[in-house]
């Protein structure tokens, strides 16, 4: 069995094309109709400005990197668990908790493990990769609108959205992202939970407008399942314990970029 070097330099120097290529092409096709000719206003902040963008979510895998908060037990017995990389193909393998939070770092090898094993999540492989999400979101004239799908979900589970932020080129060491929960910062609105089939909607609006990717800042959205049942406010929860990333999205560059 084979697995991927996440830290190799050809993977974190064409991060930054992963990024561009994934916002243009596989996430978003922003259609900016500015109410201004001032192009040099940003499209992400600027009152006098609307467009809209489709979104689709993604996993980690997606971006040929390791899923961050579900582990594999590969040696049976060992109690040492492992981040799930493109070389896991076993969709009936059980999936893991770690014993400690894992603090998130897809660019190093030796973050994919092993760690303590924690408890079984209670999901296989297989059924974390059903988690899709699809949807919406327009800025007009400073009020941001989020409309978003999702199936797959862990039926009945507890979900949280949030707007995060890391540096471009991310650094290294790998220092993490600023996490956000969406809407208010006491993460009040941020909770949605799936129905019983794994299905949910999540919709919000909001002031101001959502802040795009920049020149030294990638932004995106990211749905957190929390595999206790609870929400923690404006903190996500501790990733590999009971915070588990299943899918994100990285957001355009804003208007007037070049």
């Amino acid at each position: 069995m084979t697995h991927i070097n996440p830290a190799s330099p050809k993977r974190l120097a064409t991060y930054a094309a992963a990024v561009a290529l994934t916002a243009s092409v596989a996430l978003a096709s922003p259609n900016t109709t500015p109410e201004s000719t001032d192009t040099s206003k940003d499209a992400s902040t600027s009152s006098g400005t609307s467009y809209s963008i489709d979104l689709a979510f993604i996993t980690h895998l997606d971006l040929d990197l390791p899923e961050q908060d579900v582990f594999i037990e590969r040696e049976p017995g060992s109690n040492e668990v492992y981040r799930v990389t493109k070389g896991d193909n076993d969709m009936n393998q059980p999936l893991y908790k770690t014993a400690v939070r894992v603090p998130h770092n897809p660019f190093s090898e030796a973050a994919i493990g092993p760690h303590p094993k924690g408890e079984p999540i209670g999901l296989t492989l297989g059924q974390w990769l059903r988690h899709t999400g699809t949807g919406t979101y327009t800025c007009e004239n400073g009020t941001g609108t989020l409309e978003t799908s999702f199936a797959g979900l862990v039926p009945n589970g507890v979900y949280t959205m949030w707007h995060a932020f890391m540096a471009l080129p991310p650094t290294e060491p790998f220092s993490g992202t600023l996490d956000l929960p969406l809407g208010a910062r006491d993460g009040s609105e941020s909770t949605f939970v799936a129905d019983s089939e794994g299905k949910a909607s999540f919709e919000h609006s909001f002031k101001p407008c959502l802040e795009m990717s920049d020149v030294w800042t990638t932004s995106m959205l990211a749905i957190n399942y929390h595999s206790d049942g609870k929400t923690y406010g404006a903190y996500p929860g501790d990733f590999g314990l009971n915070a588990h990333i299943p899918l994100f999205l990285m957001l355009p560059p804003r208007a007037g970029i070049e």
